[in-house]
């Protein structure tokens, strides 16, 4: 793995109503450099800074449930880079869009989570877990895959 200059780019995609645009699973290899276990920290760190985040209104409210969330997060993630189906197995057919749909998700909420995850993977990158091209990757779907999620205007 080579990072001697950072070539990351985790700019955001505007998000454009009504337009889903093709979503590209990340690279397997993101997964399999960290492990479910980097995975599973990836998204406690994560849900750890939605807690504290301007958009906690729109997840659980306690510590506890947020970790429960986590988990669930964690599950999908590693079955949509390529891991076990511990998603399906648990909790059903991913189908993210009807998942979400309770919430308000607005394209400023969006901006906070993809903010959020942002930071969440510094660790990974500080610590060069997997390389750059397999972080991209991950972003970049991330990137997409939160625009499908949006279902309210700010």
């Amino acid at each position: 793995m080579q990072f001697g200059t950072s070539s990351l780019d985790f700019s955001i995609q505007a998000y454009q109503e009504g337009v889903n645009p093709p979503v590209t699973k990340p690279n397997p290899e993101f997964l399999t450099d960290i492990g479910e276990e980097g995975m599973r920290a990836l998204l406690d760190r994560f849900y750890e800074g939605l807690f504290e985040s301007p958009i906690k209104h729109i997840f659980p409210e306690s510590k506890e449930d947020m970790l429960i969330a986590a988990g669930h997060s964690a599950d999908f993630f590693i079955q949509i880079c390529g891991g076990p189906k511990h998603f399906n197995k648990n909790r059903g057919a991913p189908q993210m869009r009807g998942r979400h749909a309770p919430f308000h998700i607005t394209p400023d909420a969006r901006l906070h989570w993809l903010v959020t995850f942002e930071e969440a993977l510094q660790p990974i990158i500080k610590e060069k877990k997997t390389s750059e091209v397999n972080i991209q990757s991950f972003w970049n779907y991330l990137n997409v895959f939160s625009q499908w999620m949006i279902n309210a205007k700010d």
